[in-house]
């Protein structure tokens, strides 16, 4: 048995209930402890020397605790499809027919699906109608053999079990190979070096490597990638991806420095309170990557400047659900772009109706409602994203601009007059915050979690706004702020 396998095999010893937080191990964190397929079956037709690559990863005298064994479960058919992008001319009719015929929209709607024609006629969901049926929401014909349970947690942290497939999973990295292609970065399968790092900062989390499907040796004949390999190119694949938790208490700095050099991740992806750990001095010297991708929470502008500074390469922020998959996307500060694929973006007012474009293309400020086709096992139609923004076009297109992550939160000055939040994101920005929290009191008074930057300036500019008593808590890191996904404004009461 390698060490690897040891280190994935072996279960934890039982702990007291009176031991420490640090020393509790969560039962789904326990290594090897969901394993229930066999490599054949995670990764079929995986060839010897691609197992050798990925063991030679596994065990790695530095490297993390693995906690999963997991795998992409496509053959080679389904690879294949996965690389291809699903087409985007004319699919939403299609979609609203299958979406017609979904026990949870007849229900909504009445028994009668003769009002479901045209998207007009939909009525809006949310997370709570996925909670309380999610199951109505699969179509009858779907094909379940490709279907693996993913996980939501949301902004309130109560957890959404949703049905994903496989090939749409997959899927993804080929959209972000694109989009990274459209940036000039020529990423091409290495042996030497990871593929992509999935990175978290938590104090305990799900890790684990795994061979990317279709991310091999072969010439890349996709017409939107990057293009065949260069002459003298390094040996290539297969092409390896982790998810590492970069966070000390689960795997020590001087490990982590270690494994990182050794595999030099050619991408590395995460949200941005993991990604600010790529700053400190030991962990930005021993990683090179092509490109960094951001997503799940928001990308300050100060923070994304201190990486593209830091390595010298794009940053992709990319905006998007674990319901509805990949939506929009930016490299730089401005709008996020409406992806290509098989989403349609709209916006609702606080009622539920849909705020039309002006001459110029633009919706007035509110919740964004997604419309999304891209994975057969959850066609939604009208989700109720719980984010906020505008519609304007970028370039002739649909793209999203003064985007704020989840509910919507206006703070109140001294004299009782709303701000919105997007005022404070401006000038916490400006004071070069790289995270923060806010919560604003019964009593009007601020309480400012600061991560980075200059926390007595963004007070400064707290108060000038609101005209209300801030009181500042600087933190050295946005992950001090909290793990998960801590809420950037709150307000009491």
């Amino acid at each position: 048995m390698s060490e690897a396998d040891a280190r994935i095999s072996d279960p934890a010893a039982p702990r007291s209930a009176t031991e420490p937080i640090a020393d509790i191990v969560l039962p789904h964190y326990v290594p090897g402890s969901t394993v229930a397929l066999s490599d054949e079956e995670r990764w079929p037709g995986l060839a010897p020397h691609d197992r050798d690559r990925l063991e030679a990863v596994l065990a790695h005298p530095a490297a993390p605790v693995w906690r999963h064994r997991v795998g992409h479960r496509l053959a080679a058919d389904g690879v294949a499809r996965a690389r291809t992008e699903l087409p985007a001319d004319d699919w939403l009719p299609g979609h609203l027919a299958v979406a017609r015929a979904l026990p949870a929209y007849r229900a909504l709607r009445g028994s009668d699906d003769a009002g479901l024609r045209e998207l007009d006629d939909f009525p809006l969901i949310s997370r709570r109608d996925l909670a309380a049926d999610v199951a109505g929401f699969v179509p009858r014909d779907a094909d379940l053999g490709r279907l693996v349970q993913g996980s939501s947690s949301g902004s309130t942290g109560a957890a959404l079990l949703l049905p994903d497939d496989t090939e749409d999973v997959a899927r993804t990295f080929w959209l972000v190979r694109r989009l990274l292609a459209g940036l000039g970065v020529d990423w091409q399968p290495d042996a030497r070096r990871l593929a992509l790092a999935l990175v978290v900062h938590q104090r305990q989390a799900f890790t684990y490597a795994s061979p990317i499907p279709g991310f091999a040796g072969d010439v890349v004949t996709d017409a939107d990638a990057a293009g065949p390999h260069a002459p003298g190119a390094a040996a290539a694949g297969p092409g390896i991806m982790a998810r590492l938790n970069l966070d000390a208490r689960d795997w020590p700095v001087a490990d982590r420095v270690a494994f990182l050099r050794a595999h030099d991740p050619q991408v590395i992806s995460g949200n941005p309170s993991s990604l600010a750990t790529l700053l400190e001095p030991d962990t930005a010297a021993a990683v090179a990557p092509l490109a960094i991708v951001s997503g799940a929470l928001h990308l300050t502008a100060p923070l994304r400047a201190a990486l593209e500074a830091r390595f010298g390469v794009p940053v992709l922020d990319l905006y998007g659900l674990h319901e509805t998959r990949p939506i929009a996307w930016r490299a730089d500060d401005g709008p996020f772009r409406v992806l290509d694929t098989r989403v349609r973006v709209e916006v609702a007012d606080d009622a539920g109706r849909m705020l039309a474009p002006d001459a110029e293309g633009a919706t007035p400020r509110g919740e964004l409602v997604v419309t999304a086709g891209s994975n057969p096992l959850l066609p939604l139609v009208r989700y109720r994203t719980g984010d906020h923004g505008r519609l304007v076009l970028r370039d002739g297109a649909p793209a999203i601009a003064d985007l704020e992550g989840r509910e919507h939160v206006d703070f109140v000055t001294a004299d009782g007059a709303p701000i919105n939040t997007v005022d404070l994101t401006q000038y916490l920005q400006d004071a070069g915050a790289l995270a923060w929290s806010l919560t604003q009191r019964l009593d009007g008074s601020v309480l400012a979690r600061i991560a980075g930057g200059d926390a007595p300036a963004a007070a400064r500019r707290i108060h000038a706004l609101l005209g209300v008593p801030v009181e500042v808590d600087a933190v050295p890191r946005p992950i001090d702020l909290g793990e998960g996904k801590p809420r950037r404004y709150l307000r009491e009461g």
